[in-house]
This record gives C-alpha cells, sequence and structure tokens, in this order.
C-alpha cells in the first residue's frame, strides 16, 4: 500500500517542490528518539498487554481522545509476544484500506488520526522505500523486515503512564470527597433557609442565600479540576457557617422573647388576656395518644394545659413537664446519638429531637407546627414519646402517629403527662412479691 501521500522518486525533485515524504515535525523528530532506545519490555512487565492497559488508564490525564485510544488498542493486535522482547521491534503493517475498514474512519480522518498517533509521541513510522507498507517473519515467528507503525515509543513511555495514570486516580478521588463536601454543605445550607421559613424569618439575606447557593452548585457541576473545586466548596461552606450562626441568633431572640414572664391580667379592656380557641380535630380515625380524661374529681371538668404562647420557657436544666433532661434520654434512649454528652440541656434535647424526628420520618413542617403548638420542649418529649413505641403499635406511620398528637396538643387535648407516667411506669423494675402473693410495694386500702 503506499503512503499516506504519493511522492516523487528521490531523484525527481528539487529544493522547494513539494515530494509528498512525511513531514519532519519536532514530534516525529522527538518520538523516533524515544522509538531508537527500545530494548524490550521495562522492568517489571512481563506482557505487553500490560503496556496497553497503563496507556490506558493514562489516557484520560494526557487528553487522548476515545479514538485515539481505539486506534491504539487495534494495532497492538497485530504484534507478538517476541516483537516485545529484547532485540525485537513492534512494528505493524496492516493496510491503510484495513484501518479505515475496521475503525470506520475516512482516509482523511485515518490520516489525522495517524498524525495525532505521532504528535502525542506514542508511535512513529517506519517507512519503506516505495512508500508501502508491508513485512515478514521467520518460522518461529520473529520480524524479519517491518516497515508501517512502530509501537515501541509505549513500551519506553510506561513508567510515565503509570505515574500519570496514579496522578488522574488521586485527583478523581480528590474531587470525590470535595463533591461530597458540596453536597454535605448544600444540604446544611437548605435546612436553615427550611428552618428560617417555618419560623418566618425574612429578609433579602435568604433570598441571597439561596441564590447563591444555587449558582454555585450549578457552576461546581462542570468543575473538574481539584482547585476549582476547593474553592467552590469552601465558598459553600463558609456560607453555611455564616447562615448557621445568623440563624442561631434570631432563634436565641425568638427564646429569649418567649421566657420573659407574661402578665395574666394586663391593665385595660383591649389588652385583657387573650382567649384560645381550638378546633376539634380533623383526623378523628388518626393514631391517638393519651388524652385528657374528661372528668375531674373537683369540677367534672378535662383540665386544659396551656397554650405554647402562655407558658414560660424552663431554665436549661429545669423541668419540663415534671422531667428533667437526664429522665428523657433514659426514657427515650433513640436520643444518644444525636447528644453531644450525657447531661444535656433542653435546648440539646430540642436540637437532638430534631435529628430523630428525620429517622421518624416527621417532615420539617409537622416538627414546626408542633414547635407552635406544644412548645419546643414538649414537641421534643412528643418525638421522644413516638420513638419508643413499638413499630406494630402505628395504625400508619411514625409521622402518622405524630401529626395525631398535634392534632390533639392544637385542640387542648394532649396529655403527656400521662403519658409519661406510663412511660416510668414500664422501664421501672419490677416489685418483689411476698408470700401473701402481692407485691411488696402494694399500698394498702382504707
Amino acid at each position: 500500500m503506499a503512503m499516506e501521500s504519493a511522492h516523487e522518486a528521490p531523484g525527481g525533485s528539487c529544493a522547494g517542490s513539494p515530494t509528498g515524504f512525511r513531514r519532519l515535525t519536532p514530534g516525529l523528530l522527538q518520538v523516533d528518539r524515544t522509538a531508537d532506545s527500545f530494548a524490550g519490555m521495562p522492568d517489571g512487565v512481563t506482557m505487553h498487554g500490560q503496556l496497553l492497559a497503563a496507556l490506558k488508564a493514562a489516557a484520560p490525564r494526557m487528553g487522548l481522545s476515545p479514538r485515539m485510544v481505539h486506534a491504539v488498542d487495534w494495532l497492538f493486535r497485530f504484534t507478538q509476544p517476541q516483537d516485545w522482547a529484547r532485540g525485537g521491534r513492534p512494528i505493524v503493517w496492516p493496510s491503510a484500506s484495513m484501518q479505515q475498514e475496521s475503525l470506520g474512519l475516512s482516509p482523511t480522518r485515518a490520516k489525522a488520526i495517524n498524525r495525532a498517533l505521532i504528535e502525542a509521541g506514542l508511535i512513529t513510522m517506519k517507512d519503506s522505500p516505495n512508500g508501502k507498507r508491508y513485512g515478514k517473519r521467520d518460522h518461529k515467528g520473529r520480524i524479519v523486515e517491518a516497515y508501517g507503525f512502530d509501537l515501541s515509543p509505549i513500551a519506553m513511555r510506561h513508567a510515565e503512564f503509570v505515574r500519570m495514570a496514579a496522578e488522574a486516580k488521586a485527583e478523581r478521588e480528590e474531587l470525590r470527597r470535595l463533591r461530597r463536601r458540596a453536597s454535605i454543605a448544600r444540604n446544611g445550607i437548605t435546612q436553615i433557609l427550611e428552618t428560617a421559613a417555618e419560623y418566618g424569618f425574612q429578609g433579602e439575606e435568604w433570598t441571597r442565600l439561596a441564590g447563591d447557593t444555587r449558582d454555585l452548585t450549578k457552576a461546581l457541576r462542570r468543575v473538574e479540576r481539584p482547585e476549582e473545586m476547593a474553592l467552590g466548596v469552601e465558598s459553600l461552606e463558609r456560607r453555611q457557617r455564616l447562615a448557621r450562626e445568623r440563624l442561631e441568633n434570631l432563634l436565641a431572640e425568638v427564646t429569649s422573647k418567649a421566657s420573659e414572664p407574661v402578665n395574666p391580667d394586663p391593665l385595660g379592656a383591649e389588652n385583657g388576656p387573650h382567649q384560645y380557641t381550638y378546633k376539634a380535630s380533623l383526623y378523628p380515625e388518626q393514631d391517638t395518644v393519651i388524652a385528657a380524661e374528661e372528668g375531674s374529681s373537683e369540677g367534672g371538668k378535662a383540665s386544659t394545659p396551656p397554650p405554647a404562647s402562655m407558658r414560660h420557657e424552663p431554665p436549661e436544666r429545669g423541668r419540663v413537664l415534671k422531667l428533667h433532661p437526664e429522665e428523657l434520654v433514659r426514657l427515650a434512649p433513640r436520643l444518644k446519638p444525636y447528644l453531644r454528652r450525657p447531661d444535656p440541656t433542653w435546648p440539646e434535647i430540642v436540637d437532638a429531637a430534631d435529628w430523630l424526628r428525620h429517622e421518624l420520618d416527621v417532615s420539617k413542617p409537622l416538627w414546626g407546627e408542633a414547635c407552635l403548638a406544644m412548645g419546643r420542649e414538649q414537641a421534643a418529649v412528643a418525638i421522644a414519646v413516638v420513638s419508643i413505641k413499638d413499630p406494630a403499635h402505628f395504625r400508619t406511620t411514625p409521622g402518622g402517629y405524630f401529626h395525631g398528637m398535634v392534632a390533639k396538643a392544637k385542640a387542648g387535648e394532649l396529655n403527656l403527662d400521662r403519658t409519661l407516667w406510663a412511660m416510668r411506669r414500664a422501664t421501672a423494675p419490677k416489685a418483689p412479691i411476698n408470700e401473701g402473693g402481692t407485691s411488696s410495694r402494694a399500698r394498702p386500702w382504707h
């Protein structure tokens, strides 16, 4: 087969006239020098397939197109193990028409691929006097004479390919770590924005935070370099940190205002105590919890707990519903993984309950309703109550059960005191039985 372009006989041309010989580009000269130093496969390589594997692993780092890698893979099929041994030379001579048909290339594209492989330093060409590709082997399969594609530069660059593949792998792992950090920061910002919206915190700062987060996330999807990715991730994390500090300050202000004493009977008619009226539960068939008894020994009416806005916030380590934080953790141990210390405060109990609600599939909006209807501490107690229930206890889901509790709280019918009393009784050690068959802790009848 003729060379990629026909040329005149060596004696039939003069300086300045085109001959058709291959141009001696800097890339071709360099790869020729590399090929001339071939002395067999490098140390540690036993099969020529390892050379091809190393090249494929380094190809993305080198910027090689899939078509170029496929072309080298195809050329490797014509080599034999003895071609790569010391004293041999891995030269293959498939015809141009075979290359075009096998790779699905036009003559122009095939020539372009060959030139690209040369400029990339992967192959060189050993041209015959008449410009044709051909070769022959002896009876042992060793190449006696060959003109065509010389693949020896790939063997000479094996160590370089291995190093570049390792760098590419480390870069991919770093990108994976950075993308995970970006996801964590983005989710954290989303949680902060949802919480701010639920508490009614409005302003340009939250709108700007949502827009910046959206734009940064979109831009990071197109980033492929760890250095650029790190800058974007750090920007997201900084926004998350500042937004969380801002949210904590706002929540602290709300808590401080809620803990101020309320005058139950302020002077002036228009400042009279607000009368709270609640609608009955819209979900009578929902899961329910222990409610207030309809009668009492004194007045015959159920005692309705005061609404959340009329209750005082407890001290950090004080009691809620005659309950200390440590006792609640003992009664509901599923809170423990979300606490940083064994003696938590009520704010820490509330934070832990907010995490636990994820595990129980209680939505953020429903949690917000509970905090408004019961107060944050009692909402946390309600979450703890749900967490100790056996799954078979729920008619629907834990979230549905909690929805029933919130509905009862809004109607003034939720009685967590009785539920806590039942929890204490269930976890209390059993009293020993005396000889009379009764518990030694039983109280005598009067």
